[in-house]
């Protein structure tokens, strides 16, 4: 398993890839891979094979707890700490102050952020989409937040020569941030815009505080070896970011 370098002491980040030693096999060559999402029409008892398996790996860390959410591309953040949702609560966005505690993301194109504070004692996670990002997701989340967080990590999501969206989609950012007109380059065709989510999300972040930003440097819809993609394939996987407190 790999985590992100650089961050508090005992603070681990990581993105679950397609390829896992341990994926079991499907006949469904779609889903072939580490896939974790139970929404994708994948069989449930594989799925579920597989957080556990992800589960054995966090458990090594001490991780007594993963939590999952039922993600709707909304702005809804949740603090989760000692209580115990047997269902997935909707929302796209989850803080916790406790330790030993995994929140997981699901993404195959849209943008994981890891948010977290100096101290190593607070962390989220959330799911911005262009939507989630345009209606304040990352806003939030901070705002559930107890500490003001000082770093985040962007996970593999879709880069800007992949994303081709509508005018509407500009406006929705350019209407509220007019610095993000830079976040767009003109398409080929007429009111086509090709978007860096990216950059959208570090200059939302860096207008609430948050002045150390890594990551951001992967493409799922091109890297098709490493990362699931829903624009490459409406019949897709999965990818897991996570963030634990040691």
């Amino acid at each position: 398993m790999q985590f992100v370098q650089g961050l508090p002491a005992g603070v681990f980040v990581g993105q679950t890839r397609v390829h896992h030693d341990r994926a079991l096999e499907t006949t469904q060559t779609e889903l072939q891979g580490f896939n974790l999402a139970l929404h994708v029409q994948d069989d449930a008892a594989r799925v579920q094979q597989h957080r556990m398996i992800l589960l054995e790996e966090f458990a090594g860390y001490g991780v007594d707890k993963i939590t999952w959410m039922t993600q709707t591309h909304s702005t809804i953040c949740r603090v989760v700490n000692e209580q115990i949702d047997f269902d997935a609560q909707e929302g796209d966005g989850l803080v916790t102050q406790r330790p030993k505690h995994a929140l997981m993301m699901m993404t195959a194109d849209c943008l994981p952020v890891v948010v977290g504070n100096a101290d190593g004692t607070e962390v989220a996670n959330l799911h911005a989409g262009w939507r989630g990002l345009a209606h304040g997701i990352i806003e939030n989340t901070i705002a559930s937040m107890n500490t003001q967080p000082t770093w985040a990590w962007l996970g593999a999501a879709i880069s800007q020569p992949c994303f081709e969206i509508g005018a509407e989609v500009k406006e929705a950012f350019c209407s509220k941030y007019a610095e993000l007109e830079s976040a767009f380059q003109t398409g080929a065709q007429a009111g086509k815009y090709y978007a860096d989510l990216y950059a959208i999300a570090k200059f939302i972040l860096k207008q609430h505080g948050v002045e150390v930003v890594s990551g951001g440097d992967q493409c799922s819809f091109s890297q098709s070896d490493e990362y699931f993609s829903y624009r490459r394939h409406a019949k897709t996987g999965r990818m897991g970011t996570f963030v634990f407190m040691q």
